[in-house]
């Protein structure tokens, strides 16, 4: 096992060690469970999603570099952040850490055929509200049990008890005599050994060859700890199931039944007959002190109302013998004394509800008569033991019995509440696609699968590099139902040129959010789209200023490297943002222009926003498409925009905009301005 784990990226061996603690960390790495993970010692969250995302990547043969810059990562994390907001359960936000973009194939399919049954759900607000309770369940303290033992006359036994049941203590006994002197240890006494079948000793002494096969008979306290401490999750994993109408993996109806019949501290409960022993136990003391309070009132009433009446000759008779109160109420009032213990003993039996150990009641307040009236200490004691037998006795047969109904669901357990959170993954995705209208997208030579109708895709012709049509991003600070739509097809090189403020950096976010959506296996917020499978997705962002003479340069030296990094058995796509504001605007074409011939050449997508596309053409020793965001007009000084690019457009400026309106009242030297911009 371990040798499989450090086989992981990442993994090293005491990692290893640390995930080797867990249950079945093989199961949370397939899975991609990173709450199971991070509760290996030491495992963080974040350290946890990274181990899981690596177990992926292993799987499905995937580099994992494809988000090469800083802002296709912040890309990446605002789309997690977005899909994690819809989920209900810490749990199933750890869980979206492990969707990733991938260039590997096989890990796209995977993810498209999960988010094809994701979109397929409904996300009913019975059950969002039913999994606010579902959380993964955990396995409780150490539960050691000290009224019981196991014993066994042999070595390898004697370690195999230890490890199957370490709850209990383990003893080696040799002869009858150690195994009784055990017996006086502890309440009961299981064997191992079918030697020691029919030796008669003193106490509660079994042979059970087979206890180990059945820890939870030996020990039920195990399986009730484990059901106690995961009731609620258990009973809102269920109500996730019938809200949701999931097909559970056991039956509902005697999970629940027997869940209610389980108390917090593992005890169980609604079995009046328990509860029954159980207050006559912990309520008897303060029964027989009520009982002789209730003796010794109807003695004194009787006593008070009564005038006796004593010759003298019989007060000195009486005095002779030495006798005291109890001869005078034995000879004037043994009727009334009768009648008061017979009052004190209806009384207790009545209080405790006392069934088999009536007879013994009636025992604790004596026939002599005596004032006042006191219970016998002896009895009372014999009753307390009788009753605490009785309820230790039927506990345990209870936990038992509840403990072998429980056993028979706890794999089931861990599948229940997977389901559930499962479902609360799904449903993310579902309330994202919902939220920001979205649709799968068609990836070139991506198959889809036959019972699957394919994804719509743009009305564009041709293939390759991005389509989009009716594109919204959801990162924009805008009220996502005011984002106007945006149509922009790219393929090859293109410089994307614009007025200030009309959205030439948002196209170029919606294609990398589009594009990361994709590979990520998940829906993008579009009407349509298409996009070409890549291995790397390079962003640049705004640079802010021009660039000094070593920061100007250590950015060539990026470029240049990206440039003779793209690999023609790659495919990549690169965006940049003003490229520009590094430095002078002749030199920043020029370098431009440079860079766009390199890309195509090696059959790279790229788009480039500038404000110098036309200088960038002009100099671009290959042609260079060239589209525009057009402004279509001025509006109380605000610009009014067309913000989808048009195709082989060179966009007018915002300066440009401004003359043209002024010149459009006749003035001739607004004229004479305009001309500038058309020449």
């Amino acid at each position: 096992m371990t040798m499989e784990l450090e086989s992981v990226p990442g993994v090293g061996a005491k990692t290893a060690e640390a995930l080797g603690s867990l249950d079945d960390a093989e199961r949370a790495l397939t899975e991609g469970d990173v709450a199971t993970l991070a509760r290996a010692p030491g495992i963080s969250e974040g350290r946890a999603a990274r181990i899981a995302r690596a177990a992926i990547q292993t799987r499905h043969d995937d580099h994992g570099d494809f988000l090469a810059t800083d802002r296709t990562r912040e890309i990446y994390r605002e789309i997690l952040g977005h899909l994690q907001d819809r989920t209900v359960t810490d749990d199933a936000a750890a869980r979206l850490r492990t969707l990733y973009p991938s260039a590997a194939e096989s890990r796209i399919r995977e993810v498209r055929a999960f988010t094809r049954e994701a979109l397929s759900r409904d996300p009913d607000p019975a059950v969002l509200d039913a999994l606010d309770g579902v959380e993964p369940l955990e396995s409780p303290g150490d539960v050691r049990v000290r009224d019981r033992c196991l014993v066994t006359g042999d070595a390898e036994r004697y370690a195999q008890a230890r490890e199957a049941i370490p709850e209990v203590s383990v003893e080696v006994v040799e002869d009858t005599r150690q195994l009784a002197e055990l017996a006086r240890s502890y309440a009961t006494v299981i064997v191992l050994d079918e030697e020691f079948a029919g030796v008669d000793v003193e106490g509660d002494v079994r042979v059970q060859p087979d206890a180990l096969d059945r820890p939870e008979a030996v020990v039920p306290e195990r399986t009730l700890s484990f059901f106690a401490a995961n009731r609620e999750p258990l009973q809102a994993a269920i109500a996730v199931h019938r809200a949701a109408d999931l097909e559970p993996p056991c039956e509902l109806e005697p999970l629940e039944s027997a869940l209610a019949m389980l108390d917090e501290d593992g005890t169980p409960r609604g079995d009046g007959e328990l509860d029954r022993l159980a207050t006559a136990v912990d309520d008897l003391d303060a029964a027989v002190s009520t009982a002789e309070s209730v003796a010794n009132d109807h003695l004194r009433e009787a006593i008070e109302e009564r005038d006796v009446t004593i010759e003298g000759t019989d007060l000195l008779s009486l005095v002779e013998r030495g006798a005291g109160v109890d001869s005078l109420l034995s000879r004037e009032l043994a009727d009334e004394y009768d009648a008061a213990v017979a009052a004190a003993r209806e009384h207790l039996i009545d209080a405790l509800e006392l069934t088999d150990t009536e007879s013994i009641a009636r025992r604790a307040f004596p026939d002599e008569p005596t004032y006042p009236v006191e219970h016998t200490e002896e009895v009372v004691s014999r009753l307390r033991e009788e009753l605490t037998t009785a309820r230790d006795r039927r506990a345990t047969r209870l936990k038992r019995e509840l403990a072998s109904d429980l056993a028979a669901f706890r794999s089931a357990a861990d599948d229940l509440v997977d389901a559930a959170l499962d479902l609360d993954v799904e449903l993310a995705v579902a309330r994202f696609a919902d939220d920001f209208d979205c649709t799968l997208p068609a990836i070139d030579a991506l198959d889809t699968p036959e019972n699957a109708s394919p994804p719509p895709e743009p009305d564009v012709p041709g293939d390759g590099g991005v389509a989009i049509e009716g594109g919204r991003s959801p990162l924009l600070d805008v009220p996502f139902e005011a984002v106007e739509p945006v149509d922009y097809h790219v393929s090859g090189v293109a410089l994307l040129s614009g007025v200030n403020s009309g959205g030439k950096t948002s196209t170029l976010d919606l294609i990398a959010l589009v594009v990361v959506l994709a590979h990520m296996g998940l829906p993008v917020p579009a009407e349509a789209a298409r996009v070409t499978r890549i291995d790397e997705l390079h962003y640049y962002a705004k640079t802010q200023g021009t660039l000094d003479a070593g920061a100007f340069e250590s950015t060539l030296r990026e470029f240049g490297d990206l440039v003779t990094g793209v690999a023609e058995d790659r495919e990549t796509l690169v965006l940049v943002d003003e490229l520009e504001s590094i430095t002078e605007p002749g030199a920043s074409a020029n370098i431009m222009a440079g860079i766009l011939e390199a890309l195509s050449a090696r059959g790279a997508t790229a788009v480039f926003v500038s404000h110098l596309a036309g200088e960038i053409r002009d100099v671009a020793s290959i042609d260079i498409a060239v589209d525009g965001i057009e402004a279509i007009g001025l509006d109380d000084g605000e610009l009014l925009v067309d913000r989808s690019p048009v195709k082989g457009t060179l966009a007018r400026s915002t300066p440009e905009l401004i003359v043209e309106k002024l010149a459009a009242d006749g003035d001739g030297f607004y004229e004479r301005l305009l001309e500038k911009f058309e020449d």
